[in-house]
């Protein structure tokens, strides 16, 4: 039995959440990038509170390459969000993992091809792939940082997406795949049996001007 979910996915907000609107749903989704300098643990308990506080009944986080500490101490991040004296509502990190949500199968994961000298990175091709390997072949919803190859990775006038996620996608066919990372990639499309949702909240010049995702996911 699988009940309709609404979610809210929002991804690269660097330390501006606090200028975020968010609608109501059943799932807060972040996809990467909630720090902007990535070694100073104000930013993730300030993060924290604020993503913990939300009404969501569920929250979902994802790494970005942007967050240096939860690929550095990710246990001393993550004691940070579980031990607030007002959580009450789950609350998953996921890396490399997955979560079953009211019959929903969400998997995440933080890493993308290698992008200058920040977290979670990995080479294309084998480095990479191993990680997409371990995507189950029964996933609703996927959630990396980066984009595949081709949607939603515009920057720079090119596109810098992972070819190797791109053709793990089309094997396994999830009713949605939701990241960021490329600011300007910002957008929907649809290809397939699989809708792709970068939502990138800062654009280029790291202003928080894009709105959250809302997102049915229903049979």
């Amino acid at each position: 039995m699988r009940n309709p979910l609404t979610l809210v996915a929002i991804s690269d907000t660097h330390s501006l959440h606090r200028h975020v609107k968010l609608p109501d749903g059943d799932v807060l989704i972040h996809a990467g990038d909630f720090m902007n300098a990535g070694r100073n643990f104000h930013e993730v308990t300030d993060f924290a509170n604020w993503f913990m506080n939300q009404p969501h009944k569920y929250k979902i986080l994802v790494a970005g390459n942007h967050d240096i500490l939860m690929e550095q101490n990710r246990f001393g991040c993550l004691e940070m969000f579980k031990s607030l004296e007002h959580y009450t509502k789950p609350f998953y990190y996921l890396q490399d993992s997955s979560v079953v949500i009211e019959g929903w199968k969400f998997w995440g994961s933080p890493y993308q091809p290698e992008f200058f000298n920040w977290a979670f990175n990995r080479k294309r091709g084998y480095e990479i792939r191993k990680h997409w390997d371990l995507i189950p072949e029964d996933t609703d919803v996927l959630i990396t940082h980066g984009p595949p190859l081709g949607i939603g990775d515009e920057t720079g006038g090119g596109h810098y997406g992972c070819a190797d996620l791109l053709v793990k996608i089309q094997e396994v066919k999830p009713a949605l795949h939701i990241c960021g990372h490329f600011h300007a990639g910002h957008g929907t499309v649809y290809r397939d049996e699989t809708s792709f949702h970068n939502v990138s909240i800062c654009n280029e010049k790291y202003k928080p001007v894009n709105a959250p995702h809302v997102i049915k996911l229903e049979e």
